[in-house]
């Protein structure tokens, strides 16, 4: 079978796993509700657009030389649901307005998560490499943690053509999530930047770099959780990893960003499984090595940073997803890229109805941990792991 036939069939399977943990996911809580009316619910919120419709609220009055003041109207999509089934209003909000956008946002993060872990086992060619070995957990940390204890105000002032000074602010969780993705950037680029000499960049000493800039901040935010005071049991929850709180506009960034970024990791897909013979090998097969490790290293680094930056410091998923997935499907890339991804979304959708079903939530962290570890464990023990 073809590897990308293969790669289709693999991923409609875990989409289709996906799609069951979703919906069972969205019917479990302390109000329980049919899955049937999940669907429908989900079903219903759907729109399309279906025409453009004129406003009272326009814009102006507007200076116009020779006619005076002038007001533009106001211009609106209008947009219907082609479904109309008969849902209770109250589980339609809970259905839509709470619980779909966290488990739609653990499924990003989750499919981000593996999806980076997939890439830097193959990357390292070291099966116990996730994402955070080039440092971007900890620069997350780092980022979120500086922030919570010492905020600022992130507001500023834009002028606009037609509208004038518009007051634009970030909201403190918003600030969190901002400085989070930041320092994750920087702790990866700086990890590049320090393992790069004369324009290469050797696997070994960027492992090492990453160890070190890890340790690095690690002792930074230690430091700032002494410093933290009142913030602290804030700064544990964030990182111990968290979905709590959710909205769609996470959900919205978090699909902007992960999507473009992985299709750019499957892409290469081909030139990671030819780097998996060494770098000469490589080289000699064609492959432009020096570039290809410049690629797979910033979008990992960037699709691990657009995960942590809602969903704190969530661990085991980018390293026993991808672990496991390749005992199943093989170790080329093509298949193993897009069902490890998959798989991910999936297994951190179910942690985390198993974390909010707890009588008291627990942090999303310690659930991953908690099934990771000892499956880890346990495949080190039956399995002699000498290579990928």
């Amino acid at each position: 079978m073809r590897p990308w036939v293969r790669s289709a069939y693999w991923s409609a399977t875990v989409a289709a796993l996906l799609a069951v943990a979703v919906v069972v996911s969205a019917a479990i809580g302390p109000i329980s509700i049919p899955p049937e009316t999940v669907v429908k619910s989900v079903l219903n919120a759907l729109a399309v657009p279906a025409g453009i419709e004129t406003s009272a609220s326009g814009v102006g009055p507007l200076p116009v030389p020779g006619v005076g003041p002038l007001t533009l109207p106001g211009v609106d999509l209008a947009f219907t649901s082609p479904f109309a089934f008969p849902v209770d209003s109250v589980h339609q909000q809970i259905v839509v307005g709470v619980r779909l956008p966290r488990i739609l946002l653990a499924a990003l993060v989750g499919f981000a998560l593996a999806a980076a872990g997939t890439v830097m086992q193959g990357f390292f060619r070291n099966p116990m490499a996730d994402p955070s070995i080039i440092g971007v957990s900890s620069g997350a940390a780092v980022g979120a943690v500086a922030f919570i204890v010492f905020p600022v105000a992130l507001s500023t002032t834009v002028a606009l053509p037609l509208l004038g000074p518009v007051e634009v602010a970030l909201s403190r969780g918003a600030g969190t999530s901002l400085f989070a993705f930041v320092g994750a950037l920087v702790a990866a680029f700086g990890v590049y930047a320090i393992a790069t000499r004369g324009g290469r960049t050797p696997v070994a000493t960027l492992l090492l770099a990453g160890v070190a800039v890890q340790t690095f901040l690690g002792a930074v935010v230690s430091y700032l959780q002494l410093q933290a005071g009142e913030s602290l049991r804030q700064i544990v929850a964030w990182l111990m990893g968290h979905l709590s709180g959710a909205a769609w506009s996470e959900v919205a960034l978090t699909a902007v960003v992960v999507p473009p970024l992985f299709a750019v990791l499957l892409a290469y897909a081909r030139d990671l499984n030819v780097l998996l013979l060494g770098e000469e090998e490589a080289r000699g097969l064609g492959i432009a090595v020096e570039r290809t490790k410049r690629v797979l290293l910033a979008a990992s680094a960037l699709v691990t940073a657009a995960g942590v930056a809602f969903a704190g410091v969530i661990g085991f998923v980018g390293l026993i997803v991808p672990h496991m997935l390749r005992l199943v499907v093989g170790p080329d890339h093509r298949v193993l890229l897009p069902t490890a991804a998959l798989s991910g979304g999936t297994f951190l959708v179910a942690a985390d109805t198993l974390a909010r079903s707890a009588p008291a939530e627990y942090p999303v962290g310690i659930i991953t941990a908690a099934v990771g570890a000892p499956f880890f464990v346990y495949l080190l023990v039956t399995r002699e792991v000498t290579e990928l």
